[in-house]
């Protein structure tokens, strides 16, 4: 089982850093918002589907917010009722497909976009659709919204198996770049594929991210490795519930779930 947010240092090495009040904070992760047609990895959700999805939370008393949100609610000793809500990748259909519904049900959200491929597509993925990504004027779009924007690396690499160099380059050059872009804090990091190790950690630290988000880091997990729940277009009302009842318990995602 995953070590608690509650008792796991996420300061430097040999200093303690406060801890998350109350169980582990519930992160829901999705991807691309539109056609499913043709999804071999299982990331996509069509916008019929998150609508039925954020009206289940609302039902359940729960509102969607973005990551930072909620840590800061968590820290007030607030925010039982709140799930943050995440997209990797900043696909373009996040504008079209999410927006207009986390809009309806007053929700919020964090974009985890990739400033390496601004304007491009989801390279890294040998199988399936090519989708295009959000470009610099599409995330500015977002944060007009209110929308929440971290970064996910510059293009999408697994950080566990990256020389030093690229490490840097993809969590401290990308940072820099969404703060040039957004002109405004990226307090956030997820990293891709949703792989971590130490060395990663020790990376996002560095580069001054005060949160990041992986999918299930097991010992390392914190604020700096936070576990998410994958939500996908199968994901209904029962099986959200049922979800929602294991991170609580188990603190990581339901077994046989994608990345």
């Amino acid at each position: 089982m995953a070590a608690s947010v509650d008792s796991v240092s996420t300061g430097r090495p040999g200093r303690p850093s406060a801890p998350l009040p109350g169980p582990v904070p519930w992160i829901a992760m999705y991807h691309s918002v539109g056609d499913c047609s043709d999804d071999p990895y299982r990331i996509t959700v069509t916008p019929e589907r998150l609508g039925r999805q954020l009206a289940w939370l609302r039902r359940r008393g729960l509102r969607g917010v973005s990551v930072a949100d909620l840590l800061a609610a968590r820290a007030r000793g607030d925010g039982r009722d709140l799930v943050a809500l995440t997209f990797d990748d900043g696909y373009v259909d996040f504008l079209t497909g999410a927006l207009p519904l986390l809009r309806r049900w007053n929700c919020g959200a964090t974009l985890f976009v990739l400033p390496g491929r601004l304007g491009g597509d989801n390279a890294w993925d040998p199988l399936g659709p090519r989708k295009p990504l959000l470009n610099a004027a599409g995330i500015r779009q977002a944060i007009e919204h209110g929308v929440e924007i971290g970064s996910h690396g510059l293009t999408h690499v697994d950080l566990t198996k990256t020389d030093d160099a690229t490490l840097k380059a993809e969590v401290a050059e990308s940072r820099a770049l969404l703060k040039e872009l957004t002109g405004g804090p990226v307090e956030g990091f997820c990293y891709p594929y949703g792989t971590v190790d130490q060395r990663a950690v020790q990376a996002v630290r560095e580069a001054g991210y005060r949160y990041a988000c992986a999918i299930d880091p097991g010992p390392l997990t914190g604020l700096l490795a936070l576990p998410r729940v994958h939500i996908g277009q199968n994901d209904t009302a029962w099986r959200m519930f049922l979800k929602l009842r294991l991170h609580r318990l188990r603190r990581r995602p339901a077994k046989g779930d994608a990345a």
